[in-house]
């Protein structure tokens, strides 16, 4: 039997954000899924969490300077709890005793758009 596609009406609806990672030590896209679903967990608790519907749909390695290496990368979320998730990376600072810093530099309603912000 084949499985029927959910209506559009039904759907959740979801936002992309655009961040901005920088880092003393190189990171992977499966650190920075650790990284943001630790922190919001933390800073929103387990409950509200799993409402967020987090995904890491793009992970771009920009340019390494001296001081750092930067990453910049779309994140999917649901659209009622955008602002929570962006409030949660703000408060990163540590992963594995290394300094980190997360910003969100755009937030959209599709990948596309989110893209142009890379």
């Amino acid at each position: 039997m084949k499985l029927k596609v959910l209506p559009p009406t039904l759907r959740k609806n979801n936002h992309y954000l655009t961040l901005d990672i920088k880092s003393v030590s190189p990171i992977s896209k499966d650190e920075l899924v650790s990284i943001v679903w630790d922190n919001c967990v933390r800073f929103q608790g387990e409950c509200n969490t799993s409402n967020f519907n987090l995904w890491v749909m793009r992970f771009y390695e920009m340019e390494k300077t001296d001081e750092y290496f930067h990453y910049k990368s779309i994140l999917r979320c649901q659209r009622d709890f955008a602002e929570d998730v962006r409030s949660s990376l703000a408060l990163v600072n540590k992963y594995n005793s290394k300094n980190i810093s997360i910003t969100t530099i755009g937030l959209s309603g599709t990948i596309k758009s989110s893209e142009k912000y890379i």
